[in-house]
């Protein structure tokens, strides 16, 4: 997968209050990466405890789901785009669907 973009993950796990992400996301974005995902299924496989929003919207729980990532998944062009990072309180104020 490509993952749109990885630059948006370093500036959230660079921020002094948030370094304890970067190991973990770190580890998801390699992870994701390197899987070749056909749906959502295919996704859940290897992290059961993501949330399929919808077709294509995707939450990861991060950190022992310290925090949120929602990614759009394009399984048809392998593209992964980051739509939002942040604690557990910053992703109740968003509205996952159209974030």
């Amino acid at each position: 997968m490509r993952i749109i973009a990885f630059r948006t993950l370093r500036a959230f796990f660079e921020k002094p209050e948030y370094a304890d992400s970067e190991a973990y996301l770190r580890a998801w974005y390699h992870d994701a990466k390197a899987a070749e995902w056909i749906s959502s299924n295919d996704l859940k496989q290897q992290y059961k405890s993501a949330i399929i929003v919808r077709e294509g919207r995707i939450v990861f729980n991060i950190r022992g789901n310290a925090y949120r990532l929602v990614v759009a998944i394009d399984c048809e062009f392998q593209v992964i785009f980051v739509q939002f990072i942040g604690t557990h309180k910053q992703y109740d104020k968003i509205d996952v669907k159209t974030i």
